[in-house]
């Protein structure tokens, strides 16, 4: 005899933003985090979430929550994955439901995000390095992130996506650095495979920083790009 059928799950959806902000002045990789007021998981850091609202999409919600934390002007956003093991949420047994995590993950420049006071929910910037032990499955959320946004560094151009439109190679490398750890690459083998690439232009402009030598500027050719934006790159 075959076993009865198991009764079909009712879901309740959510979104959680894993946001990622490069602190290139103390070479720190940050986290945006929010500390829940509510049960469950009372007083434990979070990720910034909400529950998805009749008729709104999920990325309407991804971003509603997000400009609820933060103002940025530059901004890379999208879907990472769908996080739905049973028991994930206490809740599930008080109410008989699933709950279903849709996470995205964003990247922002630091210099240019404002905090957004949530109300009584404290919302801090954390360093990756010293995270607190965080409220659901939200470690494997942010570990999962982590690993999306190192690939998609080595392997696309959203760094450009959040740098400011005039840079010098050494903020990009700083950039990258920040993100991947200071031994992904030697500043001269990087140099090399940026400017062989013919993605970057030159500006013909210099900047002083400091007591160093002056640096060009250069922008990201978003038209040379094109032809070589389904093509398989390494940029670092």
């Amino acid at each position: 005899m075959s076993a009865s059928p198991l009764p079909l799950a009712e879901f309740v959806v959510g979104v959680d933003n894993v946001i990622f902000s490069v602190d290139t002045d103390q070479n720190r990789l940050l986290v945006l985090l929010v500390q829940r007021q509510q049960l469950p998981f009372a007083g434990y850091w979070s990720l910034p979430g909400t529950l998805v609202r009749q008729g709104e999409s999920l990325e309407a919600a991804a971003y509603r929550t997000l400009a609820e934390k933060i103002r940025v002007s530059n901004l890379y956003l999208e879907q990472l994955y769908t996080f739905g093991e049973p028991a994930r949420d206490p809740r599930e047994t008080t109410y008989s439901k699933r709950y279903l995590s849709v996470s995205y993950f964003a990247l922002v420049r630091f210099a240019d995000a404002e905090l957004i006071a949530a109300g009584e929910s404290p919302v801090q910037w954390f360093a990756l390095s010293a995270c607190p032990e965080l409220a659901f499955d939200h470690s494997k959320i942010l570990a999962y992130g982590h690993r999306r946004l190192c690939n998609k560094l080595e392997y696309s151009p959203v760094a450009f996506d959040v740098l400011p439109e005039y840079f010098t190679l050494n903020d990009l490398y700083q950039f990258y650095s920040t993100v991947l750890g200071a031994n992904f690459s030697d500043y001269s083998n990087f140099r090399s495979r940026l400017l062989k690439l013919g993605i970057l232009q030159d500006t013909h402009q210099k900047v002083i920083r400091g007591a160093g030598r002056p640096a060009t500027l250069y922008r990201f050719d978003r038209e040379a790009f094109a032809p070589l934006k389904d093509k398989p790159l390494v940029f670092v």
